[in-house]
């Protein structure tokens, strides 16, 4: 079995959104939401590819990776300037299987991670 790949928004998801604007967010310190540094680091165990999404410009990249390793927060990558509108994933089967190769989780805004079960 090859390892999945969890491709997670890091405000709101990972890091507590403060619904304030970007200024506001990058400027303060950010604050872990329950239960997210221990999932990631649970999947990173699992030997999971962790892909961080963002809607943060470019230009904030050195102040996010920062912010993340000041948290302990391990990934693969970090992918910036993704807009605030609808991610929609597409992805493909396997030959010869029917079985899902894609799938998405919704959360709450700033619930956090530590409920999610893949």
């Amino acid at each position: 079995m090859r390892a999945k790949t969890i491709i997670c928004d890091i405000d709101g998801v990972i890091l507590t959104h403060l619904n304030a604007g970007m200024h506001s967010q990058l400027l303060d310190n950010p604050i872990a939401l329950k239960g997210s540094v221990e999932k990631l680091s649970e999947w990173d165990r699992l030997g999971y590819n962790i892909i961080l999404l963002t809607g943060r410009r470019e230009s904030s990249r050195k102040l996010t990776e920062t912010y993340l390793e000041k948290l302990g927060i391990f990934y693969d990558q970090l992918v910036m300037g993704v807009g605030g509108g609808s991610r929609i994933l597409i992805n493909d089967r396997k030959p010869n299987s029917q079985e899902n190769t894609a799938f998405a989780v919704n959360l709450t805004r700033n619930e956090g991670l530590k409920d999610v079960k893949l």
